[in-house]
């Protein structure tokens, strides 16, 4: 099979909303009048990113998904994407799993491919997406102030443990270790809590590289502290049932090392004023997406980890960095 029928065959649909998509050396692509264009791209290499035993439809959801994250954090309706592929070979198995993984995450936020390219290489996959917001309404890391609250979604951490059981370093029940499995390989992007905070949060971020170093971009461009409480951070993670220890007490530092620092989340860390509280409130409720309060942003600057009397934790947490790691 060639290129051009691999395209063909997986990958080219008709065109939507685009005035042209997939065929042509450009797509065409207008967002609605008024609106504004996000664009964001991430990269995923195969050893890196992701195992080589993953599921090919998985793949195609969480290659997708880590880029409408983006879009979450800036509060933009998805429109459309590209995809760069290259492939070891024309497997048409494996194509066709993560074609259909990839176009079932795009058809649920209505987002089409319109465009790419692929090649022949080591397994790598680079999407960029585009979306609209009207002007003044995106989220951005920039907008934080002292006294606002510091809320994130969903459950951290668990994306974390079930890359520790792959690499053999913790063992976990295979009900827990499925449930772990699924927040890493196939993530919920918040989409629908983005659009929700429009106008709510002052700032926020996607949470890909973990809690302390995606929080930390808030804080510095914003240039603000915060203080997070261990004591709530540390029950955000879905498995803490099954952290235990060898004389069966619960392992904290395990869960904090997890939750802080884990990544692979694709949650959203934000802030928002105390006034804000059932507006943010409803935001959850209307796009079904829990959300914790779990700190308050400070004037000085850096980030101080407490317990729940408010004394200082003395734990460092490094996130994730693809130079350093």
């Amino acid at each position: 099979m060639g290129e051009f029928e691999l395209i063909d065959r997986y990958f080219k649909r008709p065109a939507r909303r685009a005035a042209l998509g997939v065929g042509d050396d450009c797509a065409l692509l207008a967002p609605a009048p008024g609106m504004q264009l996000a664009v964001s791209s991430d990269m995923l290499i195969e050893g890196r990113h992701f195992l080589s035993t993953v599921d090919p439809f998985k793949l195609g959801h969480k290659a997708l998904a880590v880029n409408l994250s983006d879009l979450a954090a800036c509060g933009a309706k998805p429109l459309a994407f590209t995809l760069a592929l290259a492939v070891p070979q024309a497997d048409e198995a494996w194509l066709e799993g993560f074609s259909r993984g990839l176009f079932a995450l795009a058809d649920a936020h209505d987002c089409e491919l319109i465009g790419g390219d692929t090649t022949r290489g080591p397994l790598a996959i680079c999407i960029t997406v585009f979306g609209e917001v009207p002007p003044g309404k995106a989220l951005l890391r920039s907008g934080a102030h002292a006294g606002d609250d510091l809320y994130v979604s969903g459950t951290l951490g668990d994306a974390r443990l079930a890359l520790e059981v792959f690499r053999g370093t913790r063992s976990l029940p295979q009900p827990a270790f499925h449930a772990a499995r699924i927040r890493m390989e196939t993530p919920t992007p918040r989409v629908a809590l983005g659009l929700a905070l429009r106008g709510v949060a002052t700032a926020a971020a996607d949470i890909s590289d973990g809690l302390v170093g995606d929080l930390g971009h808030i804080l510095k461009a914003s240039r603000v502290g915060a203080s997070i409480d261990t004591s709530i951070a540390i029950n955000l993670i879905a498995n803490r049932g099954h952290l235990t220890l060898g004389n069966g007490q619960f392992d904290a530092e395990t869960a904090l090392e997890c939750v802080l620092a884990g990544g692979d989340d694709y949650e959203l860390v934000f802030t928002a004023p105390p006034s804000a509280r059932s507006r943010v409130k409803a935001a959850a409720s209307q796009s079904e997406t829990s959300v914790t309060r779990i700190g308050v942003i400070e004037a000085a600057g850096g980030l101080r980890l407490v317990d729940a009397t408010g004394q200082p934790v003395n734990r460092r947490f490094a996130s994730f960095d693809h130079f350093a790691s």
